[in-house]
């Protein structure tokens, strides 16, 4: 299975490199009712819902030389969390970059990191939120594996069982 996929640990150094990751990938409908609870804090817009154009690069044969693929399009934000002054945390930072056009879905991305970078909501985040998303990404990965595989021809050698091939290239029939 594809490495993204398994949960790291939240004391581990990659956890937020792999949250992130998650976040990207993440339909708008598992964001949505996970983080419906959390839209309301307050936020402030350190880089407001942008739209653009990233070069995709590739390799010939996974290998070779990079090549320019073409453009996809990315959408980037980030967001600054006041934390709850009564529960005495620090504001948090979250930054999300998602493929396509969705304002919403980058925000939500971008608060869920934020949030999950607080001790205080990441077990809830990661049950509620980051859980659903890995089973939704395995789940997608294994019906395109299974659609692939629909599509596998093995190609094998059938022997002759009698003939020969004469010296001009036809055959000769065996009695």
């Amino acid at each position: 299975m594809f490495q993204a996929f398994d949960n790291p640990g939240p004391g581990r150094p990659q956890a937020r490199a792999h949250w992130m990751a998650l976040l990207a990938r993440a339909p708008i409908d598992i964001l949505e009712p996970a983080l419906h609870g959390h839209a309301a804090l307050p936020a402030r817009w350190l880089r407001a819902p942008e739209t653009g154009l990233m070069m995709v690069q590739g390799r010939a044969g996974g290998t070779g030389e990079r090549f320019n693929l073409g453009e996809v399009t990315v959408t980037r934000c980030a967001l600054r969390v006041d934390a709850d002054a009564a529960e005495g945390g620090e504001p948090t930072v979250g930054v999300a970059y998602v493929l396509g056009r969705s304002h919403r879905q980058v925000q939500l991305a971008a608060l869920a990191d934020a949030l999950l970078q607080d001790p205080a909501h990441q077990a809830a985040l990661d049950a509620s939120l980051l859980d659903p998303i890995r089973r939704h990404l395995a789940q997608a990965q294994s019906e395109r594996q299974a659609r692939a595989a629909s599509t596998r021809v093995d190609f094998f050698t059938v022997a002759r069982e009698s003939g020969s091939i004469n010296d001009d290239g036809g055959e000769e029939e065996q009695e």
